[in-house]
C-alpha cells in the first residue's frame, strides 16, 4: 500500500536500498534502478544495501553485482536476517564499512 511506499522512499533519501526476499528479475531491476538513481544524485556519498535474502536467480544477482561495480559511489552491504546463496555473493561484493 501507500504506507509501504512511503517508508522505502524515506529510506532511499538516506541512501538505503532494501533487498529482501528471493532475488529475481523484478527485484534486480528495482535495486539496479535505485543504485543508478543514488549514484546520479551524488557519486561521492556511500550507498547502503541492506540484504535479507535466501538467494535466487544467478543472472539477476549478477546484474545487481555488475551495477554495484559500475556505480562510482561505494556500496556498503549489511545483512539483516539471512544472506544465502546469491544474497551471500552480493553481501561479499560490498565495500567495507
Amino acid at each position: 500500500g501507500e504506507r509501504a511506499y512511503d517508508i522505502y522512499s524515506r529510506l532511499l533519501k538516506d541512501r538505503i536500498i532494501m533487498l529482501s526476499g528471493p532475488i529475481d528479475d523484478n527485484v534486480a531491476n528495482s535495486v539496479i534502478a535505485q543504485l543508478l538513481f543514488l549514484d546520479a544524485q551524488d557519486s561521492e556519498k556511500d550507498i547502503y544495501l541492506y540484504i535479507n535474502s535466501p538467494g535466487g536467480s544467478v543472472s539477476a544477482g549478477l546484474a545487481i553485482f555488475d551495477t554495484m561495480n559500475f556505480v562510482k559511489a561505494d556500496v556498503q552491504t549489511i545483512v539483516l536476517g539471512m544472506a544465502a546463496s546469491m544474497g551471500s555473493f552480493l553481501l561479499t561484493a560490498g565495500q567495507k564499512g
